[in-house]
């Protein structure tokens, strides 16, 4: 069977470091290493293009120059954009502050979720990153649950129906392919984490406790399983993945901050030890992530820094809800703290997004 499409794709199978690759090519007969006319390199192939390729949505390590479209860059503007939005509606909440930003943000994630949305599931590679999409449409549904509580439900269960699919998915996968390995372990492993304990932000607003309690057990559980491998990975690997993927560093975040408020809306406080705790790993995880900051401030731009934004967002919130149950000073200056930076976070890096999309660096057609 000749190839009918001739595009050409790399996967690495090892470190960012290895020069050892193996060659994949998409045709109508599916995924090979070989090609269907018996070529084995693209120049034979008559390929037009290579790029990089990451099956199932797994973010494998590849070399710099080929990580311009990472899947987490791309929903994870819309995550950050809503996540902004409730970390201003609760503020609104403790300090009666106006909700104008509140709004402001909820119709930028809006605009952008259905911008990026019409775009990726025109595409036969990311769309397969499905947790970042669930992701996007359960922190939709928090924003939306009080000013359009129908239009809430309708996302909250596509959301959830759709992220405990892509999970399991995604983990089948990793357990499945013996071409995925340590090399392969980054912190957006998160991601599939994250969208269960975002579940349950919204599941008694719209009738589905029991829900949110299952979804908030898997993903506890989870994190616990999947933050010693990506802590093993940093901790004892000199040069663990590529530089473009360093802000995927701020991922590690996002689990401990959306628990608390998820705990918080599902028991009504975070004063218990449980709250305490998971507001505390928040914050720790924040300081480790501060402390990376003279490496991180050399990455170039790219999309990949969307990844700041939710999980700032998300610590905003979580340091919102403790001022906001304790309202004692240090509480407050952390809160606001963290109000300032989430925001003047995502305000820059959708400042410098539209700056290289207006300049012609990023979107680019893959063709």
């Amino acid at each position: 069977m000749r190839c009918r499409r001739r595009r050409w794709m790399r996967y690495s199978t090892s470190s960012p470091l290895s020069a050892s690759t193996a060659d994949w090519h998409l045709c109508r007969c599916g995924w090979s290493n070989t090609s269907c006319v018996g070529a084995t390199s693209p120049s034979r192939c008559s390929a037009e293009r290579t790029r990089s390729y990451t099956p199932m949505g797994i973010l494998a390590p590849m070399s710099e120059g080929r990580l311009q479209h990472l899947p987490v860059s791309l929903f994870a503007s819309v995550m950050g954009l809503g996540g902004t939005a409730l970390a201003w509606r609760r503020a609104a909440m403790v300090w009666d502050v106006p909700q104008l930003p509140f709004y402001l943000f909820l119709v930028a994630a809006l605009a952008t979720f259905v911008l990026v949305a019409t775009a990726e599931l025109r595409h036969p590679v990311r769309m397969t990153f499905a947790p970042t999409i669930t992701i996007a449409l359960l922190v939709l549904a928090t924003a939306l649950a009080e000013e359009a509580p129908a239009v809430a439900s309708v996302l909250w269960w596509v959301g959830a129906a759709g992220h405990l699919t892509a999970m399991v998915a995604v983990v089948t996968t990793w357990s499945q392919r013996p071409d995925i390995g340590a090399a392969a372990i980054t912190p957006a492993w998160f991601i599939p984490v994250v969208g269960n304990v975002v579940v349950p932000l919204a599941a008694r607003k719209v009738g589905a406790e029991d829900v949110g309690w299952f979804f908030f057990g898997v993903g506890i559980i989870m994190w616990l399983s999947i933050l010693p491998l990506v802590m093993e990975r940093i901790l004892t690997h000199e040069n663990p993945f590529p530089p473009k993927l360093m802000p995927t560093m701020a991922v590690f975040v996002a689990p401990p901050a959306v628990s608390t408020v998820s705990w918080h809306s599902l028991t009504g406080t975070v004063l218990d030890p449980i709250g305490r705790i998971l507001y505390a790993a928040a914050i720790a995880f924040l300081l480790l992530l501060a402390a990376q900051l003279p490496r991180l401030v050399k990455v170039p731009f790219g999309l990949p820094f969307w990844a700041y934004t939710f999980p700032l967002a998300a610590a905003s919130v979580a340091a919102t809800t403790m001022a906001g149950s304790r309202p004692a000073l240090g509480y407050n200056v952390v809160a606001v703290v963290l109000l300032a930076v989430a925001t003047g976070v995502v305000l820059l890096v959708a400042a410098l997004t539209l700056r290289a999309a207006a300049r012609g660096q990023i979107l680019v057609p893959e063709g």
